[in-house]
């Protein structure tokens, strides 16, 4: 295996030279003492004033328009950084994009997975519009229902609608697993996180818990070959501390991929992005370089925490 220190600062350099400042602010928090106000600065200029998040935040898309999936995404960069303070513009305006009724299936109780306006402006294949049923997996919304629990006003008209959806979306986890779609899995994962952080207990979460592990245990792909060629998901997917529930049992396998991610970096200190737009659209590329740094900090995170 390559030496650590230098893939840190191979892709530390990479970061400086490529990076958004949304991913800049985030590389300095883990890694530089870097501070939650910048990350949240940073993160402000993609929110709009309906309080959803647009402008390519979830960078294979380009929509400015709020969405569900971006606001996904600042909520994950929120839980990243271990923000919790629910008076906080940023918060407050995530909830009143998700109580607007905006991107909403009253027929699913779901958010959105992709919206309409999305086709308007350049993205991936898999952000196309689509309203079939089959698009209706709880991706995002087990993890919206789990933010609106964990800040929402209990008393609110949000929280109970909120208290619906995670029940209707952990009965129907219950039933599917094993799902086999890593996204799904890590809206779930989130959803139990927020609702052990506020002692809620709507569902078993001891059953909850074991159908994860199930779950994570069957989406970690244990052929180490397809990591090299395919886009599949490995452990650092959802195992990041030698204390998660789903590190049992999958110790070997984490070695495994801190062993790959240090051999697998390329000399501009960054990774290769697993996937394509699949489309006729030229902004890829613009869009694989902002993910590179995306990546660049799941990665390094990583091989710090496990190497």
């Amino acid at each position: 295996m390559k030496n650590t220190e230098h893939s840190f600062e191979s892709a530390r350099r990479f970061i400086y030279r490529n990076a958004r400042p949304v991913e800049l602010a985030r590389w300095r928090f883990h890694f530089e003492n870097g501070s939650q106000e910048d990350v949240l600065t940073a993160l402000a200029a993609f929110q709009n004033e309906d309080g959803g998040f647009g402008h390519a935040l979830e960078a294979d898309s380009f929509n400015p328009n709020s969405c569900p999936i971006q606001t996904w995404n600042a909520v994950s960069i929120l839980n990243e950084i271990g923000f919790t303070d629910a008076s906080h513009p940023i918060i407050t305006g995530i909830l009143r994009y998700l109580d607007s009724g905006a991107d909403f299936s009253e027929e699913h109780n779901q958010w959105l997975n992709t919206v309409k306006s999305n086709d308007e402006y350049p993205h991936a294949i898999w952000w196309s519009y689509s309203d079939k049923e089959e698009e209706f997996h709880y991706n995002p919304t087990a993890n919206l229902a789990g933010f609106i629990l964990r800040f929402a006003d209990r008393n609110s008209a949000l929280y109970k609608k909120a208290e619906e959806i995670a029940r209707q979306a952990c009965n129907w986890f219950k039933v599917h697993v094993p799902i086999g779609d890593s996204h799904v899995t890590g809206c779930f994962i989130s959803l139990f996180n927020y609702l052990s952080e506020a002692d809620i207990k709507l569902v078993d979460m001891e059953q909850l818990r074991d159908k994860l592990i199930e779950e994570v245990n069957a989406d970690i792909c244990r052929d180490t070959e397809k990591w090299k060629t395919e886009y599949v998901c490995g452990p650092s997917g959802f195992i990041h501390s030698r204390d998660n529930m789903f590190y049992k049992g999958n110790e070997e396998l984490v070695e495994k991929e801190c062993e790959f991610i240090a051999d697998s970096q390329l000399p501009d200190g960054s990774f290769i992005v697993p996937w394509q737009w699949f489309n006729e659209y030229k902004e890829f590329p613009l869009a694989e370089n902002w993910w590179k740094s995306v990546i660049v900090i799941e990665k390094i995170k990583f091989l710090r925490e496990f190497a």
